[in-house]
């Protein structure tokens, strides 16, 4: 009995799920000559016009910040931890890389990708005509050359022979330009100190990051000339640079950073260190989140407004199908499954058009930027399919919205319904 019972009860659910995707599809007939026709392909217009624009919005935000994000941290890693100095940040006091922090940071830091040892040291770059002052960092074998390697326009990177402190510079683009260098060129390289020093050093590549913070001086070397320069020992540095695998943890890697550092260390976030570019960010997220916001709660107008123009215009047929029994519920399916057809029609079309906007600039670059004011050289976009299903998701919901005007039907009165006009 209970197996009878169950197999009665979704045969009717399918065959009430057919009817009412039947009758929803006679409700089209005829819309090129009805009013409601013209309403309804503005909204279904509305609905993919607005997905389409938001799978743009967010496609060049990712893009943007991924690619930004992607720049900054080649450079330099997520935390910084350097030796307790509160005078001049150019000037560095030694840290030891005998720590526990540096040496176990794999066992008690999971959420750590890679923790390598740097050091920074001003100096002056001079030729037969021109004079610059610069920022040395010296890297070591460990750092993380698959990420800097995107920046590299010309040459190759340091090598980092054993033994001995390597001769090897990477430069910006602009600062070749500025004193008219290239790749394979020696310079001579003076260092203000007590006694002062010069080099002369080979130039092995040249980088661009369209990113003036590190254009205009950054300069990268071999860590070891640098201990070499300052008469440190191999297990001093000027400190760490932390690496996480998702920026999204950096408050909580932060902490546990924190947890392993020594007493007399000091910490600092690359966000808070380039607090205005991070800053810029969130305003572009924002932005796009008020933009979101604005193209949902006009659609949801436009889709009150079109389904009550339905209803208006289906009177009679109301009437009937009241008069011959059918219930609220059952009307109101009806015109639900129509608005199904409706938003799935717009999200097609939506989805056809941003995705094949967002596919011409991946991969034609058809809009440029200027790379001083936005870091970069075109717009960027990034795939992102998680935040593409969420807007689907969010547009799809609109269905809920037809329930507002679909409470109308309960109202209507067969008789005065039949002869409605």
């Amino acid at each position: 009995m209970k197996k009878t019972a169950k197999k009665n009860f979704f045969a009717n659910l399918s065959y009430n799920t057919w009817l009412y995707n039947f009758v929803s599809a006679r409700l089209a007939q005829g819309k090129d000559k009805a009013f409601s026709g013209i309403i309804t392909r503005i909204a279904i217009a509305s609905i993919s016009i607005g997905l389409a624009i938001l799978i743009v919005a967010f496609g060049v935000l990712e893009g943007f910040r991924n690619t930004i994000h992607d720049k900054i941290f080649s450079f330099v890693g997520h935390i910084q931890v350097t030796q307790f100095n509160s005078g001049n940040s150019y000037k560095e006091k030694p840290i030891n890389t005998n720590t526990r922090l540096f040496k176990n940071y794999k066992n008690n830091l999971p959420n750590v990708e890679t923790l390598h040892a740097f050091s920074m040291k001003p100096g002056i770059f001079k030729t037969s005509d021109e004079v610059m002052g610069v920022l040395l960092k010296g890297i070591g074998a460990d750092y993380r050359q698959s990420k800097f390697t995107k920046n590299m326009v010309k040459g190759r990177f340091l090598k980092f022979p054993k033994g001995k402190a390597s001769k090897e510079l990477i430069i910006s683009q602009k600062i070749a330009h500025k004193l008219h260098l290239k790749v394979n060129d020696s310079i001579y390289v003076y260092f203000v100190q007590d006694p002062p020093a010069i080099r002369k050093l080979h130039i092995v590549g040249i980088y661009e990051s369209g990113m003036e913070e590190f254009d205009e001086k950054f300069v990268l070397s071999d860590i070891r000339l640098i201990q070499k320069l300052n008469r440190w020992a191999d297990t001093l540095v000027g400190g760490y640079e932390v690496f996480i695998n998702d920026f999204r943890r950096l408050d909580s890697v932060q902490k546990e950073v924190f947890e392993e550092m020594e007493y007399d260390m000091q910490m600092q976030t690359t966000p808070r260190k380039y607090e205005e570019i991070f800053d810029w960010l969130t305003l572009l997220n924002t932005n796009v989140k008020i933009f979101l916001w604005l193209i949902l709660i006009v659609a949801c107008f436009n889709m009150i407004s079109i389904f009550l123009i339905m209803i208006m215009e289906r009177i009679n047929m109301i009437g009937v199908l009241k008069a011959i029994g059918a219930t609220n519920s059952q009307i109101k399916s009806i015109f639900l499954m129509r608005g199904i057809r409706l938003i799935f029609r717009g999200m097609l079309i939506g989805n056809l058009v941003g995705l094949g906007i967002c596919a011409l600039q991946y991969y034609l670059h058809l809009i440029p930027l200027d790379p001083e004011n936005y870091y970069m050289d075109t717009v960027p976009i990034d795939w992102n399919w998680g935040v593409i299903l969420t807007l689907n998701l969010l547009i799809f919901a609109l269905i809920l919205v037809i329930l507002i005007p679909a409470t109308f039907i309960s109202t209507v009165r067969p008789i005065k319904a039949i002869r409605f006009d």
